[in-house]
């Protein structure tokens, strides 16, 4: 019988680890050394156009190491997270950067937003949730036309409980351990038909591997482990 990790769980974890968001060598040191391929996936899923202005909700934004290279860059962003200590955190290292983010202390799964988006962020938030397929069908009542929601999570396989738990976490420590659960973790076709039955366009997939050879990371085509993909709301 599958042992599932429970919601009650997740939340210990990422509530108790809100200090750590903002130390770059600390237990999100990966986030922080991916945080320019994110960047670059997002600018190419809407075409390099200006992101000035355009609104921008990150779901799961942790401490807001995504949302403030957003905010910069002149978008309207909203970050919302079911830790408490996480907003905090992501409130206080903004206003320390005098950075304008409506950060929200909010459950996905449990409460709705009223708010409509142009773009929605999904990083390595899926494969946490309870239900991600349910999460998808309400989160798409919050895009504007044709608005995009770009998603990132872990592949399940083999491969992927070798390396991104069993060598990541237990291992070489570069995430904390328990942080993934492999029975969680999402296969790309299931997310594809998911987000097809709820009238998205799939745009693209792509991979996220490690350089073992010049230590560092790279988009890839390659998506057996850790995989980005967009979607585009069909009006």
């Amino acid at each position: 019988m599958m042992n599932i990790k429970s919601k009650k769980e997740e939340f210990l974890l990422f509530n108790q680890l809100s200090d750590e968001w903002w130390n770059e060598n600390g237990k999100f040191k990966v986030l922080h050394q991916i945080k320019s391929h994110r960047m670059s996936y997002i600018l190419e899923q809407i075409k390099n156009r200006e992101i000035k202005n355009l609104k921008i909700l990150d779901v799961g934004c942790g401490g807001g190491i995504i949302c403030e290279p957003l905010a910069r860059l002149g978008a309207k962003v909203t970050g919302i997270d079911f830790a408490p200590n996480n907003i905090k955190a992501a409130k206080l290292h903004s206003k320390r950067n005098n950075l304008k983010i409506n950060y929200i202390y909010k459950d996905i799964e449990k409460s709705k937003l009223d708010k409509k988006f142009d773009i929605i962020l999904m990083f390595e938030v899926l494969e946490h949730l309870d239900n991600w397929k349910k999460t998808i069908k309400n989160i798409k009542k919050n895009l504007n036309k044709n608005g995009i929601i770009i998603i990132s999570t872990i592949n399940r396989n083999l491969l992927s409980k070798l390396f991104a738990i069993d060598i990541a976490e237990n291992i070489l420590n570069w995430i904390p351990k328990g942080t993934h659960d492999y029975n969680k973790l999402i296969k790309p076709e299931e997310l594809k038909i998911i987000l097809t039955k709820e009238n998205f366009h799939f745009n693209n997939i792509k991979g996220l591997v490690f350089d073992p050879l010049k230590m560092e990371w790279k988009l890839s085509n390659n998506y057996m482990i850790n995989y980005f993909c967009s979607a585009n709301l069909i009006s």
